[in-house]
């Protein structure tokens, strides 16, 4: 597994990319107007959105909080210190949990009952390997410090106990949030607008209103998108505290 997640890390990148074009495959009916009434498409919309939102809420709280880089080195996994404080001493990978309710959440979202069943295990089995081979390499690297952190710590599920005394502890920096996951957030934004109007006719029968409604959100998200790159590279705005 070690080996399999080395070679997957590599790759993570593009993989993402590749999970994220799998949402339009033609698929089989997640929730079918048969079982759930002429209003259907409510309960993947409603469920889609309260799961991927809720991994972005997720990630977005563990960057502001304590952020850890796991870029890697030369296409390897790499780490230049052990991160156990904010969001990361209630659980090992929380960062990996929000990408998995987000990719999660966008597959109910798009009603793809291949995505659910077929394409999230698969990408469940990655990741697991994936972090097999983080964690053969931080214990490889931080020895007994690290063995120490996971047995109080859990790798997948986050332990809410003490949480309210971590977000006393550390001061929450929205801006590091914002200027580490705005690229994330505008792919995902665009992908969610083009689910609910294109899988979703119903909601906008009108397909010249659908596609103009589209590129007005497209546009208006585009605007912020750039906005935001323009503050990062002017040095406008940083990741500092002060």
């Amino acid at each position: 597994m070690v080996t399999i997640g080395n070679f997957f890390f590599r790759f993570r990148n593009i993989l993402f990319i590749f999970l994220y074009l799998l949402l339009f495959l033609p698929s089989p009916l997640l929730f079918k107007p048969e079982h759930f009434g002429e209003k259907y498409y409510l309960f993947p919309i409603i469920l889609g959105l309260l799961v991927t939102f809720s991994g972005e809420i997720i990630r977005g709280i563990t960057i502001g909080l304590a952020y850890i880089i796991r870029g890697g080195r030369d296409r390897r996994v790499y780490a230049e210190k052990l991160v156990t404080e904010g969001i990361f001493k209630h659980c090992r990978n929380p960062l990996y949990v929000g990408n998995i309710l987000m990719l999660l959440g966008v597959g109910i979202l798009s009603n793809s009952l291949v995505y659910v069943g077929i394409v999230m295990p698969s990408f469940l089995f990655i990741y697991q390997a994936i972090v097999l081979a983080e964690e053969n390499f931080l214990r490889n690297k931080f020895g007994a410090d690290f063995d120490n952190y996971c047995r109080k710590v859990n790798r997948w599920i986050i332990n809410f106990s003490g949480m309210s005394e971590t977000f006393n502890d550390m001061r929450f920096n929205y801006k590091r949030w914002i200027l580490k996951e705005y690229n994330t957030l505008f792919v995902w934004l665009v992908g969610i607008t083009a689910i609910i109007l294109f899988r979703y006719p119903e909601l906008t029968p009108d397909s010249d209103t659908r596609l103009k409604l589209f590129i007005g959100i497209t546009v208006f998200l585009g605007l912020v998108y750039g906005y935001i790159k323009y503050l990062k590279k002017s040095g406008k705005m940083t990741d500092s505290l002060a």
